[in-house]
C-alpha cells in the first residue's frame, strides 16, 4: 500500500513538473518568434455564448469588429478611431501565476 502511494505521488510530481517545463518552453518559443511582421492582430475577444463571440481585429491601422458564429463570420463595424487597450499579460502567464498562487497556498497550509 505504501509503495503504491509513493508511486502515485512520484507520478503526480512528474506530471506537474512536465506542465511547468512545457509552460517555460512555450514562453521561450514565443520570445524567439518575431511578431513585428504580423499584419493581422486580434486586439480583444468577448464570448457571447458557448459558440458565439465578438472579435476586435486590427489590420494595419484599421480595426474591425467581427461577429463569429460556428458557420459564419460577419463584419459588424469598422471603427473610425482605433481602440487602445492597456497592455495585459498573456493568458498563459495568468494561468501560470494562478497555478503558482494555488501551489503556494497549499505549501503554506502544510507548514
Amino acid at each position: 500500500m505504501g509503495g503504491q502511494l509513493v508511486q502515485l505521488l512520484l507520478g503526480l510530481l512528474l506530471v506537474i513538473g512536465l506542465i511547468f517545463l512545457l509552460a517555460w518552453l512555450m514562453r521561450r518559443v514565443q520570445q524567439i518568434v518575431p511578431r513585428g511582421g504580423q499584419v493581422i492582430k486580434v486586439v480583444a475577444t468577448q464570448a457571447l455564448g458557448p459558440r458565439d463571440r465578438l472579435v476586435l481585429v486590427q489590420v494595419g491601422v484599421e480595426q474591425v469588429l467581427l461577429g463569429l458564429t460556428p458557420g459564419n463570420i460577419t463584419s459588424l463595424h469598422v471603427l473610425k478611431e482605433p481602440v487602445h487597450l492597456p497592455d495585459a499579460e498573456p493568458a498563459s502567464s495568468e494561468f501560470a501565476q494562478r497555478l503558482m498562487e494555488l501551489l503556494g497556498k497549499d505549501q503554506k497550509d502544510k507548514s
